[in-house]
């Protein structure tokens, strides 16, 4: 039986380059439509959504993070300085200017499990996107408040993440996952799942 919602998951990369070609903005309300419908704490749904393709917004956006970036990179030390320098990643985000469009994400303060809830939509929005064959990153800066200002976000939504949206740039290949019988055990801690074949 064809799994559709694995391929999706198997074939989605978090891209950091983008197309400069547009395209309507209803691939991206669909993908958003997709993520309302995933279970919240108390069907409290304590998400919001902002679509932004105004290239000036963008801008803004991008100063405020690469100012926050900036400071991060600067203190960043150990094993994820090493990661970061190995993919050559450094505080310029040309992505939040590049992609047509920026969905940015919020979680409402005080809903149960607000942020938790807010994550389980954003997964769901990822794969609506790719169904669209559309690239997406979820990137969260480290002075979210101060980009939460520049939208004008009330004081009880937390900004969760910016994800840049469009044709991707880059032919990256999908980072390494592990595997079922390296992440799953059965009934108990530590007891090992390969003398069990429910896989489909």
């Amino acid at each position: 039986m064809h799994s559709i919602v694995l391929e999706l998951a198997k074939q989605r990369r978090s891209i950091r380059c983008y197309k400069n070609v547009s395209f309507n903005i209803s691939k991206v309300l669909y993908a958003i439509k997709t993520a309302i419908q995933a279970p919240s704490g108390a069907n409290q749904q304590p998400w919001m959504f902002i679509v932004i393709d105004d290239p000036d917004v963008k801008t803004k956006i991008r100063e405020v993070c690469e100012r926050g970036e900036k400071e991060f990179y600067a203190r960043v030390r150990g094993e994820l300085k090493e990661w970061l320098a190995k993919r050559k990643l450094t505080w310029k985000k040309p992505f939040l200017t590049e992609a047509p469009y920026l969905i940015v994400v919020f979680s409402e303060v005080g809903k149960p499990y607000s942020i938790e809830s807010t994550w389980l939509s954003i997964g769901y929005l990822l794969l609506a996107l790719e169904e669209k064959g559309l690239a997406s990153l979820t990137y969260t800066p480290p002075n979210p408040k101060e980009v939460a200002n520049v939208l004008r976000a009330p004081e009880k939504f937390v900004l969760q993440t910016i994800i840049p949206v469009g044709l991707p740039k880059e032919d990256k290949l999908k980072e390494p996952r592990k595997s079922l019988y390296e992440t799953t055990f059965y009934n108990r801690w530590g007891n090992s799942l390969t003398n069990k074949r429910g896989e489909e």
